[in-house]
């Protein structure tokens, strides 16, 4: 897989999002061959180890190349949107969009089937959202649990988009299906833990549930109650997850060879000071919700290091990791791309649909378009 997220040089901001112009394809330029005298599948071995930003620049040709499902694809964000200045009719509506690094474009994805119907805003939660839980799993978003407006689980099933061809389907079955609950991947595995049924069960809030392609599976039960009460976003770290409630400062960490529940290492729990994720299950990066610092840890020090401050990170909520990349959402400042492989590490914001607000976001493969057939939506600048 082509490993490119944002082609900007710029170290504050993206290159301006632009609406995407839909036109019908010339059937000789269909025709052009990718390089001249080569037959196209050996011009396509040596197209695939060029940047495609670089590829895009060049012809109509090489644009549409880049976006078939026979080309490496690269990677892109994905988010779920909300209306930043809801009425009646959408207060709880959500949007699933993808943003495409190489033309800077939003497409709307095909709405996921029946339609989802989710509480996002109650009068009991005035100063929070109620939380929509996702990961990324095998190259696909899986979206976990929800809350209905009954205060009841919103999925029974996981509920998965496939990038590539663009698709919704279902997983297996929940044994218990929940909100409120630490959901992750590691290893090849989701796992859902604790959590809150349609009511309070201590079973189900001490429970942890594993799927791996089959069906769900129970393992080794949580000592007591005490992450039931958040959505918590639980982080695939080197065969672990990695649980903490922010707020409470409680922390947990399960050994996935052991089947074991363990203690959080102290210094990984005190620098955890807002939302986490892990570079390909490897090295975890935290922003600090409060400070817009980034910190890497250490773990073999068992402390986290500062990479960089800004203004831009604070009021960070969610974030992604991939392809050298940290994708943050930061409340009122959007998303936030950060390079953490850069010296030093740059950032710059990439700018919403008009309209919308960023729930949560997932770093995947680009969608294959070779009719272009997505609706394109405007953005408003984050500048």
């Amino acid at each position: 897989m082509a490993n490119t997220f944002n082609t900007s040089t710029n170290s504050c901001t993206a290159p301006s999002t632009k609406l995407r112009k839909f036109t019908p394809h010339n059937h000789q330029q269909q025709d052009e061959a990718s390089l001249p005298g080569l037959p196209d599948h050996i011009a396509q071995l040596c197209l695939s180890v060029v940047n495609p930003s670089l590829l895009y620049s060049v012809c109509h040709s090489w644009q549409r190349l880049i976006y078939s499902p026979s080309f490496p694809p690269f990677f892109s964000l994905y988010a779920l949107l909300h209306h930043s200045q809801p009425s009646n009719s959408n207060s709880n509506s959500i949007e699933f969009f993808n943003f495409d690094p190489i033309s800077s474009t939003w497409d709307l994805l095909p709405p996921p089937p029946p339609p989802l119907c989710v509480l996002l805003h109650h009068p009991s939660f005035i100063f929070r959202n109620l939380s929509i839980q996702s990961v990324s799993f095998s190259q696909n978003l899986v979206l976990l649990a929800a809350t209905t407006h009954n205060f009841a689980p919103a999925l029974s099933h996981p509920l998965i988009f496939n990038p590539l061809s663009k698709t919704w389907s279902f997983g297996p079955p929940l044994a218990t299906p929940r909100r409120w609950c630490g959901a992750g991947a590691v290893r090849g595995a989701v796992y859902v833990a604790s959590g809150v049924g349609s009511h309070f069960s201590n079973d189900t809030a001490r429970s942890l549930e594993k799927w791996d392609h089959g069906e769900w599976k129970k393992k080794s039960r949580l000592k007591d109650a005490r992450y039931s009460r958040d959505a918590i976003d639980a982080v695939g770290w080197r065969g672990k997850l990695c649980m903490v409630n922010v707020k409470a400062k409680e922390g947990i960490v399960y050994n996935v060879d052991k089947d074991e529940w363990e203690e959080m290492p102290e210094g990984m729990l005190y620098g955890w000071r807002g939302p986490v994720a892990a570079m390909d299950e490897d090295v975890m990066y935290v922003v600090d919700e409060a400070k817009g610092a980034l910190r890497k840890y250490d773990h073999e020090k068992d402390l986290w290091e500062e990479i960089m401050e800004s203004e831009k990170l604070r009021g960070a909520q969610h974030v992604a990791a991939a392809a050298g990349k940290l994708c943050v959402v930061c409340g009122e400042n959007g998303i936030v791309v950060v390079d953490v492989l850069a010296s030093p590490g740059r950032l710059w914001g990439v700018d919403l649909p008009i309209g919308f607000e960023a729930l949560r976001v997932h770093i995947l493969p680009r969608m294959s378009r070779p009719d272009f057939d997505f609706p394109a939506v405007p953005s408003i600048s984050m500048e």
